[in-house]
């Protein structure tokens, strides 16, 4: 299957889970720079005026279908843009990029979790099994590995704010699943974007104590720039043309290595320590992601 891709292709593979993972070390690099709010605001704000031009057409062609699904346009924005990112950002004032990129494996777990309990989706041993372990991997990232810290409850809240932000993406993504035919998923992504950023206004202006102009400083700049147009615009066009090219499967194959990229830029650029308990915690996830994808 490997030997079949070209450098393009290879290229469209890992650009997106590179990118994705530089938008949680950004998020923690820069948190004395600007609030979250505000990286959350500026980020979809430039992400949109990118999009605006590639989708407008088809905007205006299915504007009579958001109206018609218009909760299912708003919960989407209001859940998977403007509360995953925002929480994410917030989180990261918190907790390290490392353990946050780790509580992000846990999403298809989750998806599978809340398709059980909401969607009445069958699981089987196996499933079962895995979804335990990856709890345990879970618990593991965010007690740091200490058992009394379990047992006392007393986990770090930027840990905590971080897995909410997952159990949205999973709610979201969910969701999506439900996208009515015939609208198309780009112009869907952009409106999205929009009300995430009308919805963000308010938090922005709260945040910035409503002072304007508002002073950002070079590293400020540069971030709201990189997850504007990277993670926001560019991964998504080469996530896009990679399932155009390879499908689906193999394409979200290359996400898990999301943690990865993530470990490795947190460590050089944010100047993280890996210890023994993210392996431990990122192990069992993964093995306990391998067997909750399996049938018995």
């Amino acid at each position: 299957m490997f030997k079949k891709l070209n450098l393009t292709t290879l290229l469209l593979l890992i650009a997106p889970p590179l990118f994705w993972a530089g938008n949680f070390v950004i998020g923690r690099i820069v948190r004395d720079d600007i609030g979250p709010m505000s990286l959350s605001f500026w980020r979809w704000l430039i992400a949109f005026c990118f999009l605006l031009p590639f989708t407008y057409k088809h905007i205006k062609s299915d504007w009579s279908l958001y109206k018609q699904h218009k909760f299912f346009v708003l919960k989407t924005a209001i859940v998977g843009v403007t509360a995953f990112n925002t929480l994410v950002y917030l989180g990261l004032h918190g907790t390290t990029a490392t353990n946050a990129l780790l509580l992000n494996s846990t999403v298809p777990v989750l998806i599978i979790l809340f398709g059980l309990l909401f969607y009445k989706q069958r699981l089987y041993t196996l499933p079962t099994i895995g979804l335990v372990l990856s709890l345990i991997g879970v618990a593991t990232i965010i007690s740091n590995g200490n058992l009394q810290t379990l047992i006392n409850f007393s986990f770090n809240p930027g840990d905590i704010i971080v897995f909410v932000a997952m159990i949205c993406w999973a709610i979201y993504t969910l969701w999506m699943k439900s996208t009515p035919q015939g609208m198309n998923r780009t112009a869907l992504t952009s409106v999205q974007i929009a009300i995430a950023v009308i919805a963000l206004f308010p938090l922005w202006l709260w945040e910035s104590g409503a002072q304007l102009p508002i002073y950002l400083n070079s590293n400020a700049k540069l971030a709201l720039l990189y997850v504007g147009i990277f993670p926001s615009v560019i991964a998504y066009v080469c996530y896009s043309l990679a399932i155009s090219r390879v499908g689906p499967m193999l394409t979200g194959l290359f996400i898990h290595l999301m943690p990865v990229f993530g470990v490795i830029l947190a460590a050089v650029f944010a100047k993280e320590s890996i210890h023994a308990y993210h392996l431990i915690g990122i192990a069992l996830i993964a093995f306990g992601l391998i067997l909750s994808s399996r049938h018995s």
